[in-house]
């Protein structure tokens, strides 16, 4: 409770009731600043009779806002319990107590405990204790709070330790009789009041001087003097600038707790004063208070309990949210209590409120169960609209950790209002536990539909991972380059790069710790190196088919990729040998896994153990040969690298050579062929002997030009049935064969040629400009036409019809 405002903060820290609120003198605290002023505070309180002016007199001084009594509507109680306020403007931080007036008539004559125990209070928490006085009450017993003074300095010395306090004593409405002579008959008074009391054995020599520094003033009226009075409170607020350097009013330290403990200090002292026994004596009315508050408040505790409207409350929660849960309920409760205040209102206040306390509790204990199944039912609504609105914000493509935070926030608001909602004003409810509660299980969900993301994130890039890397590197693989694994490294290091790049982006928006997403990061990269381990097993378990693959193609077609001709000029054994040294390549490329840039020497052990017969690295000693060969690992490379063994390669060496045997002898045997078919001349010396034996007929032809004539039209027509027939392909198939092919077509083919001839020569000389007209082009095309026409005879040997009419064709586009 706070009246007022400003900077002052003035707040009720004990109620009427005797209870001191711990937690409104820790606001109060913490809004005016108080924790962090170190030693640098003082404490001043005022104690007076009732309607004396204390809450006046604070607010002139101090710049307060204690409430204030309006004499015009009577003279009555103003100051309930104790007020605590700051003072505005005045350093050090000056902490201001406004007690409630003893003598008052609402407590009566035989309730003076509160007094006695607000007086025992301030002096124990003050550094300067103002009293009010009338000044027409000095001498009198009552009047000038001398019992009061007096008990309070009895219970002091046995409670507290030793404390100089500074006691202002304020006279108010000052008359005639000069300050001095008052001064010096209150001190009297207050030095006799200390004689008189029953000091403990310790303190029983002590002087007032060792408790207390008694300062003496006075103010003039504020109804008939009033800017008089404001005058002299603006010379007294002087005083209290600077009140605790040395000098000042609160000069002594002693025993002062520092700022950050002045409420933890006041309320142990509070608690401490109030179980005294001395001071608080319960009176007969307290014990008859009791009997009767706690007959009226079962009795209203019995009458809610069958409540009609109540039980329909109860019933209605079972079956889900109620809205206004809270404000039904608390109506129900403020009717119960409110009856039983009407009937306990002329009963002590304080039992009275201890037994209606008790009652409040024992129908919120019945009402708990019901307000636990509404929280389950909020709980359960809440949580799966959480699901179903960060599945539809998740449809719409919003970063998954901003989706959460955003519906998470939006329902645990929704949820706050419910639950404040569902609260009774009669109870401060921690909703903490559900709170937490309905947070563990959006957090659950949450890991749930995270992880699941997760993984179909990390396989959809697995999968772009693996479709990027397997099928680039099994071509490389199979095609058994120096430079494989090289190129595989490129592949491997760019892809991974890419992909680990990506999918760090795509991570970012789960908002991941940096561990977690490193790890997953992590596990991609060891994915993409496990593919290239996976096709480089699948690749070493049909090394042998891929080597027999390469050995072919290198054995078959030449550097162009064209089918080779085994003529007599190829060097079969230099191919051989080129083609296994491919397929040993081959062989050392498959051989181990080679992704770390580590050097080997597999490629030279291969061949030169394998393709040049030579040792690949021998250790003799007397006792033994060492064959690395005969080993299951390789220098160079560890195990778990290794795809194919030493003993392994050697093995699958010796079943390649055993199966490309028969592809080297064919080749061997097409070359053989065609040497053969190539050689159809007689030899040279045979030519020779012939033209010495033939010099006579050579001649015979040299005298007589017409069977030269002959000679050279008989060639001729050789020649063109050559072209026309292909003779050399006819030859290929067979001697005999290829006669009897020639025999059947000779007769049609010198017709042609003749009709050829004769349609030249008319073409010739019926030309406008015979030196454009190119006789070779017709032989040419005669040449394409008998090439093509031959070829097509001798593709169907058996219908000679249809060449000729072939032939026929050609002859007659030609004319």
């Amino acid at each position: 409770m706070a009246v007022g405002g400003g900077e002052c903060h003035a707040t009720l820290a004990v109620g009427a009731d005797g209870q001191m609120d711990a937690a409104a003198m820790e606001r109060f605290a913490a809004a005016a600043g108080l924790p962090g002023r170190g030693l640098s505070y003082t404490v001043v309180s005022i104690l007076g009779p009732q309607g004396s002016g204390k809450s006046t007199l604070l607010n002139h001084l101090f710049g307060t806002d204690f409430r204030e009594m309006d004499a015009l509507k009577g003279r009555n109680q103003t100051t309930k319990g104790i007020w605590i306020a700051k003072a505005v403007g005045i350093e050090p931080f000056t902490v201001v107590l406004d007690l409630e007036g003893t003598d008052g008539r609402e407590r009566g004559q035989d309730d003076t405990t509160f007094e006695k125990q607000s007086a025992l209070f301030a002096l124990a928490v003050s550094d300067i204790v103002m009293i009010n006085l009338w000044c027409h009450d000095i001498g009198r017993d009552h009047a000038a709070n001398r019992p009061l003074l007096k008990t309070v300095f009895q219970v002091l010395t046995r409670l507290f330790s030793p404390r100089k306090t500074t006691l202002l004593l304020v006279i108010r409405d000052k008359t005639k009789t000069p300050l001095e002579y008052l001064r010096q008959a209150l001190k009297e008074d207050i030095q006799k009041i200390w004689d008189s009391v029953q000091k403990p054995e310790v303190y029983k020599e002590a002087a007032l001087s060792e408790f207390f520094n008694v300062e003496v003033t006075a103010l003039s009226s504020y109804e008939e003097k009033e800017e008089l009075f404001k005058e002299q409170v603006g010379q007294l607020r002087q005083r209290f600038y600077h009140s605790i350097a040395p000098g000042g009013l609160a000069a002594d330290r002693r025993g002062v707790v520092p700022a950050s403990g002045f409420c933890l200090s006041a309320l142990q002292i509070w608690k401490v004063i109030r179980e005294n026994k001395d001071l608080n004596l319960p009176a007969h009315k307290v014990m008859v208070a009791t009997v009767r508050c706690e007959e009226a408040a079962n009795e209203k505790l019995k009458h809610f309990m069958s409540d009609k409207g109540w039980l329909e409350l109860e019933a209605a929660v079972k079956s889900g949210p109620v809205p206004s849960f809270g404000t039904k309920l608390s109506a129900i409760l403020d009717f119960y209590l409110s009856e039983y205040d009407m009937e306990t209102m002329y009963f002590d206040e304080g039992v009275r409120t201890a037994k209606r306390q008790h009652l409040e509790s024992s129908m919120l204990n019945h009402t708990y169960p019901a307000l636990e199944t509404l929280i389950e039912h909020l709980h359960l609504v809440v949580l799966n609209k959480f699901k179903s609105d960060l599945e539809q914000s998740l449809r719409s493509r919003y970063g998954f950790a901003a989706s959460v935070r955003q519906c998470a926030q939006a329902l645990m608001a929704e949820f706050d209002a419910e639950l404040r909602d569902a609260t009774v004003n009669h109870v401060e409810w921690d909703a903490s536990n559900a709170r937490n509660k309905l947070e563990h299980h959006i957090q659950a969900h949450v890991a749930s539909i995270r992880n699941t993301k997760l993984a179909e994130l990390k396989a959809n890039y697995e999968k772009k991972l693996s479709d990027a890397l397997a099928r680039p590197i099994q071509s490389i693989l199979e095609t058994g380059e120096r430079d494989s694994w090289e190129s595989i490294r490129r592949l491997y290091r760019r892809e991974t790069e890419n992909a680990a790049l990506a999918f760090s982006a795509s991570l970012s928006e789960f908002e991941l710790d940096q561990t977690t997403s490193n790890k997953m990061v992590s596990d991609l990269k060891e994915h993409a190196r496990s593919v290239v381990e996976m096709k480089a097993r699948e690749a070493a378990g049909n090394v042998l088919m891929h080597m027999k693959e390469r050995f072919s193609t290198v054995l078959n077609r030449d550097a162009d990729s064209m089918p080779r001709t085994w003529t007599a000029d190829e060097d079969i054994r230099a191919i051989t040998r080129e083609a296994r040294l491919a397929a040993l390549r081959l062989l050392s490329v498959m051989a181990a896994i080679r992704l770390d840039d580590k050097p080997d020497k597999i490629d030279r052990a291969l061949i030169t153990a394998l393709l040049e017969g030579g040792p690949l690295s021998q250790k003799r000693t007397v006792e033994f040969t060492y064959d690395p060969f005969a080993l299951s690992t390789w220098e160079e490379v560890s195990p778990k690298d290794t795809l194919i063994t030493p003993v392994q390669c050697k093995s699958i060496w010796r079943q390649f050579n055993a199966e490309t045997e028969y592809a080297v002898a064919q080749a061997i045997s097409m070359k053989e062929a065609h040497r053969r078919s190539k050689n159809w001349l007689p030899p040279a010396w045979t030519i020779l002997l012939l033209a010495m034996l033939g010099f006579n007929e050579f001649m015979f032809l040299l005298r007589n030009p017409l069977y030269l004539l002959g000679l050279f039209v008989a060639s001729i027509l050789c020649y063109a049935v050559w072209l026309q027939y292909d003779i050399s392909a006819y030859f290929r198939h067979g001697t005999l064969s290829a006669l009897l092919t020639i025999l059947s077509r000779l007769l049609s083919t010198i017709m042609d040629i003749v009709t050829a001839i004769v349609n030249m020569s008319h073409s010739q000389k019926h030309s406008r400009h015979p030196s454009r007209r190119s006789p070779p082009l017709h032989t040419q095309s005669f040449r394409n036409q008998t090439q093509g026409q031959a070829q097509v005879q001798y593709m169907s040997l058996g219908s000679p019809s249809s060449s000729s009419s072939s032939v026929d064709s050609n002859s007659g586009d030609e004319s």
